[in-house]
């Protein structure tokens, strides 16, 4: 009798496979819930980080006109921000650290305009979808 007990088999203490399913199914709903609001976040974060942007390039545009007393030509351009040019008296730059500020987060130069639509000059980006328009992520930014 007693040796009986002994040769029993203790259970392995591992999972079973019922277990590890609802694991998985529960996984399965957490990631389809979490998962579209944090494609919304990055996607309205990318805007919030053109508005920052536009903020820094205007802001640099003021200085430049502070130094020469006039903002950038349409032909100048912002990169006139970051590059010396021969027709800028008085130039003091570079007012912006690196030419890379003159790009949006989708990887486009900044549009400018001088004389602006909505001010005296514009600074924008048409959003990820290159066309004027739009909504969400794809809506223009600007300065104004």
């Amino acid at each position: 009798m007693m040796r009986q007990r002994f040769l029993k088999k203790s259970s392995d203490g591992g999972f079973t496979l019922i277990e590890l399913l609802v694991v998985l199914v529960i996984l399965a709903l957490l990631a389809a819930i979490v998962g579209p609001q944090l494609l919304k976040y990055v996607g309205s974060s990318r805007t919030q980080t053109a508005k920052v942007q536009i903020q820094n390039v205007v802001a640099a545009l003021d200085l430049f006109r502070l130094d020469v007393g006039r903002y950038p030509t349409a032909q100048e351009g912002l990169t006139a921000l970051v590059t010396p040019m021969p027709s800028a008296a008085n130039w003091n730059g570079p007012y912006l650290r690196r030419a890379e500020a003159l790009r949006d987060p989708w990887g486009q130069p900044y549009l400018y305009a001088n004389p602006g639509k909505h001010g005296e000059v514009d600074v924008y980006t048409l959003g990820s979808d290159k066309a004027e328009g739009g909504s969400g992520e794809a809506q223009d930014v600007g300065n104004w």
